[in-house]
Parts: C-alpha cells; structure tokens; sequence
C-alpha cells in the first residue's frame, strides 16, 4: 500500500516512519513537514538514517497525496479539519491522530477546544480507532481517529468494569502520569530539560481536553488529572470506581478474572498481578493491566502503563489501519517493550 505521513517531523510521525519500515505491506510514498520541508528525515531523526537516508521531507499539500492508499494525519489540533474535506476522496483510507475527529458531538468539541469545529459533517463518518473496544466497526472503514494517549490507557483500565455494570457510572478518578514526549516536538518551557527534569507536576486541572473523549468511549462521568513525569515516553493511568451499591461482590480475583476475560484475545494486552511499568511497555503497543479492590475502602483500582507515543499514538494508528484493511492486526508491531 501506497502511504504518506503528514507532519512526518514530529513525534509521531517518526514513529510512524520507524513503525512503516517494519511494515510488510505499508510503503511510506510521501513524508511532508511544514516548518522542515526541505530537510532530510536522516538529518532530523538520525535513528531513521538507515531506512530514510534518502528521503526528504516535502511541504504538505493534499495534491502530493493524490492517489494513496493510506495517509496518516500527524497535525496538532485543529488542523486536520482544515484538510479533510478537500482529503477524503482523493485518497483510500485517511488515520487522524489529532482530536478533530474523535468525538462524535461537534458541541463537545466546541466546548473543550474552545472553537466550532469546521466541518462537523464528517464526524459521524470516523470511526473511533481503538481496537480492544470498538473494532468491529473498524473493518473497512476509511476514516478513522486514533484515540489520544491518555484515553487509551484509560479506557483499557476502566471500560470492562462500567460496560459490565459492576461499577457507578459517575465519580471515576483518573490520574495519569505522560512522558514529555507527549507534548510534542515543538518548544515548550514546560517540557525543556531544565523545567522537567526532577520535576513531578500535574496540569490541566478539571479541563483537560481528554476529559470527553474518556467519558465517550467508555460511558461514564470521570474526574480526570494528567501529570507530567521526567522521562521520554510512557503513561502511567490510575483509575479508581466505586462498585454499584446493590451489585455483586467484587474482589481482587474477580477483578482480575474480569480484566483478563475482557482482553483474552488480545495479542497488545497483558493482564496480571504485576504492578504494570511504563518501562515495560517502551517501544512496543501493549497496554499493561492489573487491578485491586481495596476491602477496606470498597474501592476499585485499575493501572494501565502504555509507550504514549506507540500504543498511545503511532502503534495504535497501524493497527486500526490494518483492521480497516483486513488485515492482521498485529502487523508491523510488537508487543515487546525494548529494555533496558
């Protein structure tokens, strides 16, 4: 299959470039960048210099994609609803990795993005790209949004437990710890060396723009937190849910039991007793699971550790890309972290 990355100089767009050459049926075509147009993807990312030595990144254009089978979206926010009309039928399948698309109400995203959404007629045309839990729309579709970093691991943790009933649909709390990679590329004061490093914080208090899309995809009211922790990559999602008052009796075992019912079937998921680690993860697409039901307090708790920019961005993108187009999901990616 022909394919082109757009916003190949970012974060996930490396990646995905790293993730493509792996690939045995995805062909990388086109690469574009905007303020690196010009650049040679080996003098930008020198980890890609064997494969990309003489690729050259291109200014993006919908014309340099006419024709594809397969293009992935890499833009920050906002920006792939600006080419998506002019988009869709000129290519096969079209992967967003933004948010423009992912939530089905284009008054949500008015409200959380802090802007109409341009073109909220092709909403309902995306299919939500996360495969554990909305995969059989994903088969043949072509239009999908891939699911934010964030929402990934927590809808993994937290969706068995409020699809099956067994606990409230309201005063969820998740915290979750990202990598600085998940801001991105670009220069951020936040992010740089000296203001990260040794540095634990939290941000986005009570509006962080993930909070709708979590709620969407597993169907319940959550409190959500994000901290920023000092390492390269990984998320780390803590999610606690009250049981349903006059509901059955859960425990440890039976949340596990739950958990790895779920997900048996999952070449990416791992459930277990083991306390789950983002070091674990790095490089690969697994989502690492484990629960507990505190007797004292009745809580649940559900972890999830993912590589936010695979699992959590580029990996997950292939892997919806690859459902759509019949083939097998695990293409192209691994399920095992690179460690140490």
């Amino acid at each position: 299959m022909k394919v082109g990355i757009v916003g190949a100089s970012g974060f996930t767009g490396a990646e995905l470039l790293r993730l493509c050459a792996g690939h045995p049926s995805f062909d990388v075509h086109v690469a574009t960048a905007r303020s690196q147009a010009g650049r040679e993807v080996a003098a930008l990312y020198p980890s890609l210099a064997a494969v990309y030595g003489g690729t050259t990144l291109v200014e993006h254009t919908v014309d340099v994609l006419d024709g594809l089978d397969l293009v992935f979206l890499c833009l920050p926010h906002g920006q792939s609803q600006q080419m998506l009309p002019d988009l869709v039928d000129r290519v096969g399948l079209v992967v967003d990795l933004a948010a423009d698309f992912r939530l089905v109400d284009p008054e949500q995203y008015r409200r959380w993005y802090g802007k109409p959404h341009s073109c909220p007629e092709l909403l309902e045309s995306f299919v939500y790209g996360l495969p554990e839990l909305n995969r059989a729309k994903l088969e043949g579709a072509t239009r999908i949004a891939a699911p934010g970093c964030y929402p990934t691991a927590a809808s993994l943790a937290l969706a068995p437990f409020v699809r099956s009933g067994l606990v409230q649909r309201s005063g969820i709390v998740v915290d979750a710890a990202s990598g600085v990679s998940g801001a991105g590329r670009g220069l951020d004061e936040r992010t740089q060396f000296t203001t990260a490093d040794a540095d634990f914080t939290a941000y986005g208090l009570l509006a962080h723009r993930h909070t709708p899309e979590i709620e969407q995809t597993i169907g319940a009211e959550i409190l959500f937190t994000p901290h920023l922790a000092p390492m390269s990559r990984g998320i780390l999602a803590t999610c606690y849910a009250r049981p349903v008052a006059d509901g059955q009796t859960m425990t440890t075992t039976s949340a596990l039991e739950l958990l790895a019912g779920a997900y048996r079937d999952e070449p990416f998921v791992v459930v277990g007793e083991s306390i789950p680690s983002t070091k674990a993860t790095t490089g690969s697409n697994a989502a690492h699971l484990t629960a507990r039901v505190d007797d004292r307090t009745g809580w649940l708790l559900v972890l999830c550790a993912i590589d936010n920019l695979v699992k959590g961005a580029s990996g997950q993108a292939v892997q919806a890309a690859n459902a759509a187009v019949g083939l097998p999901e695990a293409t192209g990616l691994s399920a095992m972290g690179v460690y140490p």
